[in-house]
């Protein structure tokens, strides 16, 4: 029986370090260790991230997948349950080292039902909804800092790759002919910084403001309930999740649409979450939903682009 360590993390810049100390403490007899490229997002539905499919190619019934906490794998009720249904369907046991659900056998079926235990999908769900209370929590107190910097005249974001002592050499190394590549293998940096440290060199840049393109305008649409419901619990940028939590329900018979303004770049990124809901690679999809996203789909692409 084989030991399938799966590991993830949400952005290039972070390190699975504190992952490889939990899983090390564990004691896991010859791993065999299935890692996502740098930024593989957790709004990406765990079935369809290359690795983890990776990983369910190569288990054979009895193996254990083995991972430091439940949300290295998933986000949301929905994604968890999903995973939960192809580790039995596959017969794999699931052993989580770390947090809320360390203490769980998530894998626990009623013995005549072969259905996941009440008491264990109640569980799941309930904890689920706490970390995704904890999140949306911490997004507020983010956006409530950012408002209070702003009054204070500061400015948000992140800082210049490129230190400012740095720029002027930038600037003169690019204009004797180094190239945007190596100037960002000489400083350390990724090639688009140094791309905006020398904006105005570029030969494509012009001086003359009225050839820009005209600032998008915010567009107000219907987005259908389920949808939104789904949104929630995704991971977003955050100008996706203040137009999501500044839309206005607009109840429906037993439904609601939400309606939510924003620039149509927005409302396609919106869109683009969604996929899932379609399907695909191993995941049942919902009818309603499913209907529902190609409602919102048409919805947007009645936008300019």
């Amino acid at each position: 029986m084989a030991n399938l360590v799966y590991k993830r993390v949400s952005t290039d810049q972070q390190s699975t370090a504190r992952q490889n100390l939990v899983l090390d403490e564990a004691g896991i007899e010859d791993p065999v260790v299935f890692e996502e490229d740098g930024g593989t997002s957790s709004r990406l539905h765990p079935l369809q991230r290359p690795k983890f499919r990776a990983l369910l190619d190569y288990a054979r019934p009895g193996d254990t997948v083995h991972i430091s906490e439940m949300f290295r794998l998933v986000r949301g009720t929905g994604h968890i349950l999903d995973v939960l249904d192809v580790l039995h369907r596959e017969r794999l046991a699931l052993r989580i080292h770390d947090g809320a659900f360390s203490a769980m056998d998530l894998t626990a079926r009623h013995p005549r039902t072969g259905e996941l235990l009440s008491t264990v999908k109640f569980m799941v769900q309930t904890l689920a909804a706490a970390g995704e209370l904890q999140r949306d929590l911490q997004r507020e107190l983010t956006y409530d800092g950012l408002r209070a910097a702003e009054a204070k005249g500061s400015k948000g974001g992140r800082r210049l790759a490129v230190a400012a002592a740095k720029t002027d050499d930038v600037r003169t190394a690019y204009l004797e002919g180094r190239s945007i590549a190596a100037l960002a293998r000489d400083h350390g940096v990724s090639r688009g910084a140094i791309r905006t440290a020398v904006a105005d060199l570029l030969p494509d840049h012009t001086a003359n403001e009225d050839d820009a393109p005209a600032p998008e305008v915010p567009v107000t649409l219907d987005m259908p309930g389920k949808i939104a419901d789904f949104l929630r619990t995704t991971e977003l940028e955050p100008a996706e999740r203040a137009a999501l939590d500044q839309g206005v329900a607009v109840r429906r018979g037993q439904g609601y649409t939400l309606r939510v303004t924003a620039v149509p770049a927005v409302h396609r990124q919106l869109l683009a979450r969604c996929q899932p809901l379609d399907g695909g690679h191993g995941v049942p999809a919902v009818p309603a939903q499913r209907k529902a996203r190609r409602e919102y789909e048409h919805r947007v692409s009645t936008l300019t682009p």
